[in-house]
Parts: structure tokens; sequence; C-alpha cells
């Protein structure tokens, strides 16, 4: 299933899932009222209302056309938002860094996430913004201390994620990671939240970027390190894991400020990001 946030009227989000990506869209608060309104909510009644949402697939009722649907980020507002550092074999190379013997965690505000389509403000504190595409995972099942072989039941499915970057504050006054990575905006989510169940093998997809039709980034999932069962066991050593939380997995080689001479976003370019099985991404900068 293509779990999705969408706003069809002045009525406010509502939750349903894509047919296909970039297909018609069914209802889900209209096939059943007593669903929330919001994914993580949706999520934190656990498979409950993922059969709910099965059951909405399968009655062919309330479909709205994609032309009356404008979709929203998959989820907002989670209560985490973690991010993994040089997660990519192929971008360690690039960045000549040794591979991490535990995977690098940092992360981004929730307040920074846009949909799948909404516009990139270029904060005028930055004159370095750079472009990650990224794969992310989405926590289905509240856990701690979880073994790597019950990884996966705790993940609900996957998305697409761009780890919108501000390279001169990220490097300021020692690292700046934080302050560099959670401007408003800067991570744009979608289009939908793909259940893992349709997803042929998370660890094995093609991952790309285009800059205004130019080809920047392009690798595949299997390039990554620590992949999602061990992130999975490892982050809930140290932090309770809740349904909607959002792991984005880290960004291949092909980063603008690794290139000779480096190469940043500017006002008016648009960022397509996109993952096999999962959809595409894009988004303007403004």
């Amino acid at each position: 299933m293509r779990l999705v946030q969408f706003q069809a009227s002045a009525a406010g989000p509502r939750i349903g899932l894509e047919e296909k990506d970039g297909g018609n869209v069914i209802d889900l608060n209209a096939f059943d009222p007593s669903l929330p309104k919001t994914m993580r909510e949706f999520l934190e009644r656990g498979d409950a209302a993922l059969a709910i949402a099965k059951r909405a697939q399968e009655s062919g009722q309330h479909i709205l056309p994609r032309s009356q649907v404008t979709l929203l980020a998959p989820i907002t507002k989670p209560e985490k938002l973690i991010c993994v550092g040089l997660n990519y074999a192929d971008h360690c190379q690039e960045q000549n860094v040794d591979i991490p013997k535990d995977p690098i965690i940092f992360s981004k505000f929730p307040s920074c996430i846009i949909g799948p389509c909404d516009e990139i403000i270029y904060p005028p504190e930055s004159s370095e913004v750079d472009w990650e595409v990224e794969l992310a995972f989405v926590i289905g099942k509240k856990g701690k201390h979880i073994q790597e072989s019950a990884a996966m039941d705790h993940v609900v499915g996957f998305t697409v994620a761009h780890d919108v970057t501000a390279r001169d504050w990220q490097l300021k006054n020692g690292a700046q990671w934080l302050l560099a990575k959670t401007f408003d905006t800067f991570c744009p989510l979608g289009p939908a939240i793909v259940t893992k169940d349709a997803v042929s093998d998370p660890h094995k997809l093609g991952i790309c970027c285009k800059v205004n039709g130019e080809l920047v980034q392009n690798s595949n999932t299997s390039q990554l390190i620590f992949k999602t069962p061990a992130l999975v066991a490892w982050l809930s050593r140290f932090i309770t894991l809740s349904p909607g939380d959002v792991i984005l997995t880290g960004t291949p080689p092909g980063v603008g400020f690794s290139r000779k001479p480096p190469v940043f976003l500017k006002k008016g370019d648009v960022v397509h990001c996109e993952i096999d099985e999962l959809g595409a991404i894009r988004n303007k900068v403004v």
C-alpha cells in the first residue's frame, strides 16, 4: 500500500492510499470516519488501522481523481526525525574517509518537513545550500532494545527524503550540524509511505537526484553500510522508537560540496529526488 496525507478541499488534511505512484487516491477517512486524519495517529493504531486501509483498497470505493488532490508530506510532526551520516560505501569513498564502525547519528527538527512538491526556501543566512537524496523508513510499532532479527516488525514502510543542508553552517565553528540541517523546509518527504510488503527489497533500489534535469547523484541502496534492521537495533539501544518516527538513512555520492569546484543550489533550481518503487519528490528552491 501507498499511504499518503492529502488535501482535497478547505476541510484540512486527510489520510488516503495512492492506487499507484501518481495515481488516484482512496479517501480513508471517507471509507471509515473513525480513522484519525493524521498519519502519525493512524500509525499509532497499528495493525488494526492498516487492516482498515487494506479493506478500503479492496472496496473500490471513495476514489478521488488525482487532479482533485494535493499530496502533503506523508507524515508530519513525527516525534523524532533522525538522520544517519556517512552511510553509503561509495559516499565514504567520495569523501575519502573510513567506513564508520558504528552508525553516525544526528537529527533534524520535524518542523522542517514539507511535502513532495512544496517549495524549499533558500535561507538568507546561507550561501551554500546542498542536495542529499535519501531513503527514509518510518516506524510503525513502538520498541526499545529491539533485536536486529525482529527489527522489521517495527517498520511500517519507506519513503523518499531530501536532506537539504547548508554546508557553510555544517562546518561553522567546528560543526553546526543541527542548524545546518534543520532550516525551515529542509526536509521534503514523499510522495507516500510505501508499506514494506509492497517493496521488493529496500536495500536493492536505485536512488538518484537531479538538479534542473541534470543527474547529480546515482547509486543503489545496496551501497548502504548500516541497513534498516541494523539501524533500528542500534537506535533502540539508546531511545524508544515510536510510531511515526522517521529515519533518514544517508546519502550516496554526488553531493554539491564534494565537486571540484563545489556546486550549490540557487534560487530557481528544481531538485528531483527519486527511488525505485517508492516514487519521486520535486521541489523548487525559492
